[in-house]
């Protein structure tokens, strides 16, 4: 049974920082491409990033380019989403997901597996 368990979120001030975790297991993990998105109340998802089966390349929306970054640990099937210079706007739930192959894609039919996401709060 696959699962994916987002943690790490909470609630932070404008300009803080916070880093997500999501822990994978049920499938090869070190195998598929994964990604986070995040979903504002009354808002469409949104692609924040995603990162290849290797942890060797990276693609970011454009919103948090150079602010974000996404990182995993094979070894203990785990992903990371590091969040700097938050910004209030981006409050919403964050989702980590499963790729369908070795790279991901910024449309969410590119993932197959979901977690529940993460409460992220940013406060001005």
């Amino acid at each position: 049974q696959v699962q994916l368990v987002e943690s790490g979120g909470g609630s932070v001030q404008a300009g803080g920082s916070l880093r997500l975790s999501c822990s994978a297991s049920g499938f090869t993990f070190g195998s598929y491409a994964m990604g986070w998105f995040r979903q504002a109340p009354g808002k469409e998802r949104e692609f924040v990033g995603t990162i290849d089966w290797s942890g060797t390349a990276t693609q970011y929306g454009f919103s948090v380019k150079d602010r974000f970054t996404i990182s995993r640990e094979n070894a203990i099937n785990t992903l990371y989403l590091q969040m700097d210079r938050l910004k209030p706007e981006e409050t919403a739930v964050y989702y980590c997901a499963a790729g369908l192959a070795g790279e991901g894609g910024i449309v969410g039919g590119e993932y197959k597996h979901w977690g529940q996401g993460t409460q992220v709060t940013v406060s001005s």
